[in-house]
Order: structure tokens, then sequence, then C-alpha cells
């Protein structure tokens, strides 16, 4: 290597804004034949390769994707389910997407699912 050091490329690089370090990544990709997202795609392709065995998913993430009409209702059962001051309730309703429960088993997320969607909300289980 010539008279580059690893500290100077990182500076170079901390320099560049989003679009510049975009555009070297793509760069570099096509000069060494690699792809960033190689990794990623390796880690998401590995359960695929098991035994041909389905396994039932037995944890759920409980996803408030809408509030419908009827926001009041739905800030009050999030607020009784989860035992949340008034305020938290109306946080994670206004900002939808939100994650209500993470990690459930099936049975809880799906009466926390009848609940909201009884009060106008559009609910996913994940």
């Amino acid at each position: 290597m010539s008279d580059v050091k690893k500290a100077d490329i990182i500076k170079a690089i901390s320099e560049m804004t989003v679009l510049e370090l975009s555009e070297l990544v793509k760069e570099m990709e096509d000069k060494f034949g690699v792809s960033a997202a190689a990794p990623a795609a390796a880690v998401a392709a590995a359960p695929a390769g098991g035994a041909g065995v389905t396994d039932e998913k037995t944890e759920f993430d409980v996803i408030l994707e809408d509030f419908g009409s009827k926001k009041i209702p739905v800030i009050k059962v999030i607020k009784d389910v989860l035992e949340l001051n008034l305020k938290d309730a109306k946080e994670l309703v206004d900002n939808v997407p939100s994650k209500l429960r993470e990690s459930v088993d099936k049975d809880e997320a799906e009466a926390l699912r009848k609940q909201l969607e009884e009060a106008g909300a559009t609910v996913k289980l994940q």
C-alpha cells in the first residue's frame, strides 16, 4: 500500500456526503466483484436450508397499523391493556405503525388484536 494510512481513508470517508458514499460503495462492489448486501442475504437464506420441516411461529409482535376513524376508543384500549398513562397511549396511536408488544405468545397476541379491532383499529401480527 502506498503512503495512504487507514486514518486518512477514514477521515476522507467521514467528510463525504451520503450520495458520495453510495457511489463509493457501488464502485468498490464493481472493482472487487463483491456485494455489500451479500451477508444479509446469506443470513436470510440460512433458515430456509433446513430439513424441510416448517416450525409454527410461537412468538408474535403486535403492531398497530392504523387507528381507523375511532382514535379515542383505540387509545383507551391501549391505555388499559398495556397499562400505560394517557400520554404514552396517545403517542403510540399518533405514531402508527407502532409496535405494541414484542415476542408474545399467540393467544395473547390474538386477544390484543381482537380488542383493538373491536375498537376500530387495524392490527398486524408479525
